[in-house]
């Protein structure tokens, strides 16, 4: 399968007055198309801050991050919104639920800065909130749900768009046991059966073993 990402070279320092803090040092990394990838690693190590390069959250301080053809360290911010907005589907910790919307209103999000039509929209609302398992959920506030089923509306969020990558940033980190096995399945059967190319963080081996292949990350180096 062909590389999806392609990063060279990636550095990535942040300034304190006059002191450089490195965070990631010369990382080189290739991310076929299709896989299911975990970055694993201490805190500290840097896991989130690469996850974010790819992602386009941030930019680095030297090096090239490349996702399909586009090289996203060059776009302006603006059309590094653009892009992302397309490309990319997040998956976070703490789930990043709005409270006030239901399970519908807030996988819609990301679909609102689409030309989609109302009707449109939701098809793919409720394919997304299906496949993740909560289409009896549709109308439930994030108060109303438990911690799995509120990170499962945040990856039905994530795929709605049916983006190039799905990024996901500790996704059992604030989940019991169960949950946790439970959201990690279900993002590899998006992997498995769905074709999605997943790069999960984590520093959890038993979430990491749901991957198909696994780097680490330590001091800001990747092994």
């Amino acid at each position: 399968m062909p590389a999806i990402v392609k990063i060279s070279n990636l550095s990535k320092s942040y300034r304190r007055d006059s002191i450089r803090i490195p965070v990631l040092e010369n990382i080189n990394l290739e991310v076929e198309a299709g896989d299911f990838l975990a970055l694993m690693g201490p805190s500290g190590s840097g896991k989130t801050t690469l996850l974010n390069m790819i992602g386009g959250i941030d930019k680095p301080s030297a090096g090239d991050v490349f996702v399909g053809d586009v090289p996203i360290h060059r776009l302006s911010d603006a059309a590094l919104a653009t892009w992302r907005a397309r490309h990319v589907g997040f998956v976070f910790q703490f789930y990043n639920l709005m409270p006030v919307l239901t399970a519908f209103e807030n996988v819609e999000l990301p679909l609102l800065l689409t030309r989609l039509s109302k009707t449109e929209r939701r098809k793919h609302v409720e394919l997304a909130l299906s496949i993740v398992g909560l289409q009896d959920r549709i109308n439930h506030y994030p108060r109303q749900l438990s911690g799995g089923q509120e990170q499962r509306v945040a990856i039905a969020r994530a795929l709605v768009t049916d983006p190039t990558l799905i990024l996901a940033d500790e996704p059992t980190g604030d989940l019991d046991k169960n949950s946790a096995e439970e959201v990690m399945t279900l993002l590899s059967q998006l992997n498995s059966q769905h074709g999605k190319t997943i790069i999960v963080v984590t520093h959890d081996p038993r979430a990491a073993d749901k991957a198909r292949s696994h780097r680490n990350l330590d001091k800001g180096e990747l092994a």
